[in-house]
């Protein structure tokens, strides 16, 4: 323990990042920017040619810090023999949810099974991405232990959830505090000096379980106010109220009330996701996760009320969905990056197109509608001009990115839903979803 503490430390340890994506890539930058060797581990080949030539694939992060990176000395790779190179492996895979809304662990078991043949005695091996509580211990911990290597005393394990929140300026990986569970009291010591060296403060608790359930609290808290400030809207607008002005108004109290504002469903690779997690390990329990399930419901419901307010004002127009033709703006999660992941403007694209709407988008970081696991579409990024915006029966405001010229779009678009209230002002052509 003591030597990979002092490995650790003085900046010697090669630190292996096991999945380059949205999480992993920013752990990569930081811990090369601060002075240690760091090998890349992903399947994807074409991320890994992409990053050996110093190019980036992510929108908010530049090239030229990954190519500082490859000057640093990085290195990606698809080979995990490799994975003996390094002291410390951190594993930043997805954890999707399947069709049952019940964990996929396949990334996590299938990464750990890819690594598990090369570990060897005096590494760390840390897991980030979001889970049930018990997966480090039921999943990982047996996986580890296969080849005869005892955790806490010849390898080291730990649980440090990933609290990256993409294309926030106030945020960066250094700044956002870094809670670490071990799985005994040498695996807790051995990932603190693992992560106080890179990130600004680390937080400390007392078990890989207890860092598992802090993760998910964090999101449900999330989902659960989410989903209560949709249902809100609903009732508001029922009773011609504004739900925007409301929030605004409840902010302005300084304690007791944190102001979460409605929108066209969850997105991310979060929000609508970790909660379920929960739910489904509960089962085993006995529990019933009431509150989360209910605000499940909720959210999910939105691309349909969307779609409802869609159709009523293009019914108010003497038009039907069927056959007209629906411009999207911003089919990224949320607003100002590129990230796709879970959007609720996928789900209203293809509400529409199963009504029968021709659907386009316009999104200035996503110019072409990439390959998804679940959703595809042969689409373009439409360029907002007058005349292309008068072109469309109805323009459907789904992300809110700082890039779209709206006062172009409110004099030019004969109809536009807006799910984000960027047009407070009564307009005769805006109706607020």
């Amino acid at each position: 323990m003591d030597k990979i503490i002092s490995r650790l430390k003085s900046k010697e340890a090669c630190v292996g990042i096991v999945g380059l994506g949205y999480v992993g890539l920013p752990l990569m930058l930081r811990y090369s920017a601060i002075g240690y060797r760091v090998l890349g581990l992903d399947i994807d080949s074409g991320k890994v040619e992409k990053l050996n030539a110093g190019r980036t694939y992510i929108e908010h992060i530049p090239s030229e810090q990954v190519a500082q990176a490859r000057a640093n000395g990085f290195e990606a790779t698809t080979d995990f023999s490799r994975v003996a190179e390094c002291d410390a492996l951190i594993l930043c895979v997805p954890t999707p949810l399947n069709k049952y809304r019940e964990p996929d662990m396949s990334f996590v078991i299938n990464t750990t099974d890819a690594i598990k043949p090369h570990l060897r005695a005096g590494q760390v091996v840390s897991l980030e991405s979001t889970t049930y509580p018990g997966t480090t211990e039921e999943e990982l911990l047996p996986r580890v232990q296969e080849g005869g290597l005892k955790v806490g005393e010849d390898i080291f394990l730990v649980y440090s959830p990933e609290r990256e929140d993409p294309g926030n300026p106030n945020f960066e990986t250094r700044s956002i505090p870094k809670v670490v569970g071990g799985h005994t009291p040498q695996c807790l010591q051995v990932g603190i000096a693992l992560y106080e060296q890179a990130i600004d403060e680390v937080v400390p608790v007392s078990s890989t379980k207890a860092a598992e359930m802090t993760k998910l609290l964090e999101n449900i808290h999330r989902a659960v106010n989410i989903g209560l400030v949709n249902e809100m809207k609903i009732v508001a607008d029922r009773m011609g109220i504004d739900i925007f002005e409301v929030v605004d108004a409840a902010g302005t109290k300084p304690f007791g009330f944190t102001p979460y504002y409605p929108g066209p469903g969850l997105g991310g690779h979060c929000i609508p996701i970790d909660p379920f997690y929960l739910t489904w390990k509960a089962r085993e329990y006995g529990l019933h996760t009431r509150f989360i399930e209910l605000s499940g419901e909720v959210n999910k419901a939105m691309p349909e009320y969307v779609l409802g307010k869609l159709m009523d004002g293009l019914n108010d127009q003497g038009l039907a969905l069927k056959g007209s033709r629906v411009l999207v703006l911003g089919i990224a999660y949320k607003k100002n990056v590129d990230d796709m992941r879970e959007s609720p403007s996928v789900e209203i694209m293809e509400l529409i197109e199963a009504k029968g709407g021709k659907v386009a988008y316009s999104d200035p970081h996503v110019p072409v509608f990439p390959k998804m696991r679940e959703h595809h579409f042969e689409l373009s990024s439409e360029v907002l001009t007058a005349e292309n915006l008068a072109s469309f029966d109805a323009v459907v405001l789904a992300t809110d990115h700082d890039r779209f010229d709206y006062d172009l779009i409110l004099r030019h678009a004969r109809l536009v839903v807006d799910s984000r209230g960027k047009y407070r002002a009564p307009a005769a052509n805006v109706i607020k979803a």
